[in-house]
């Protein structure tokens, strides 16, 4: 418990010295004199450099499926269609199954664009694709199940 206290106590004075430690550009006004020079020669408040480029980086648009469809067909897009502005697969996607805004219900799976429930579908037994054998049936998502 003492180890812990201590702890948050030497973590506030940490920040606390961090936040009033002197900012390297700025003067104090003591120091600045009171004459008339030139403000050119004036030193500015913050420095006009930034330290870091990704700062001066402006902010990128982001480019959507719905103004620039190829974007869809760009290696490492997540599919090749566009729906609501994302780009999904329609054949496996289950909020878009087959078309854009089909949604499967609880414990379905989109397989190549049909909505199908793999506990008990026999030619998409736990997994798209997954075809029972014949006269065998799909229980809980297994062939031939006990």
């Amino acid at each position: 418990m003492k180890l812990s206290n201590s702890f948050c106590i030497m973590l506030v004075l940490l920040c606390l010295t961090l936040v009033n430690s002197e900012v390297p550009g700025i003067t104090s006004p003591s120091i600045i004199s009171s004459s008339h020079e030139d403000e050119s020669s004036v030193e500015a408040p913050f420095p006009l450099h930034l330290g870091n480029r990704f700062l001066a980086e402006g902010v990128r648009a982001t480019m959507t499926c719905d103004k620039y469809p190829r974007v869809c067909r760009a290696t490492g897009s997540p599919g090749p269609d566009c729906c609501n502005k994302q780009c999904v697969d329609v054949a496996t996607d289950r909020l878009n199954c087959g078309a854009c805004r089909k949604r499967c219900k609880y414990g379905e799976m989109c397989c190549h664009g049909k909505c199908v429930n793999p506990s008990v579908d026999e030619k998409h037994c736990g997994r798209c694709g997954n075809k029972c054998s014949k006269g065998s049936s799909c229980v809980h998502g297994l062939c031939n199940y006990a």
